[in-house]
């Protein structure tokens, strides 16, 4: 069967379900039983266990482990050094094999450094703060930041804050509309 992604000669691929145009760098190891999507980028250093599922266009810069239990959907960034974990009561030698989920939205992107504790979600769209530590779910949508991470305010698809008008709706620069629904917390985010 012919190979139509790329694979750099000091990388180990061990999976057969990679997609199309996908790149894996060098010194990358992704084992059995991974599933990487379409035209995704996998930076020098990348390391990805058994049980992961990446979407389509990801880019997963240098230096990342990624293990079992993360779910990570398309367009999504995973900036350099991002720090993942699947077990919330870690032992050496010890290996309860209840790992904890976490899922990675459609266009969520992590910054460099950041660290992200298992058994939450990273929302659509949603931003988090390069060094940052999160701790809980992200909201659509949600910029955070910090140790651990807070809310900051809401982001677009581009990235770029939202400002809401009075009837809480709000553009982004490339024209897509948002609606701000309030609530008793944060509120949230809907793109129309």
């Amino acid at each position: 069967m012919e190979k139509n992604y790329f694979v750099h000669p000091n990388a180990i691929v061990e999976s057969e379900s990679i997609g199309d145009k996908t790149r894996v760098w060098a010194f990358a190891h992704v084992m059995n039983n991974v599933s990487i999507g379409t035209d995704c980028n996998l930076g020098n250093y990348v390391f990805v266990e058994s049980g992961v599922v990446i979407g389509n266009r990801v880019t997963i810069k240098n230096s990342i482990s990624l293990w079992e239990g993360l779910n990570i959907e398309d367009d999504v960034f995973l900036g350099p050094n991002a720090v993942f974990t699947n077990d919330m009561f870690p032992r050496s030698k010890r290996h309860s094999g209840n790992f904890l989920s976490t899922h990675i939205k459609k266009g969520a992107s992590v910054g460099a450094n950041a660290t992200i504790l298992c058994g939450i979600s990273l929302g659509k769209y949603c931003l988090i703060g390069a060094g940052s530590v999160v701790t809980r779910s992200v909201p659509d949508f949600a910029l955070v930041t910090g140790n651990p991470a807070r809310f900051r305010y809401w982001v677009g698809k581009t990235g770029e804050k939202l400002s809401f008008d009075s009837n809480n709706s709000a553009e982004d620069s490339e024209g897509n509309k948002y609606a701000f629904i309030p609530d008793n917390k944060t509120g949230m985010v809907k793109e129309l």
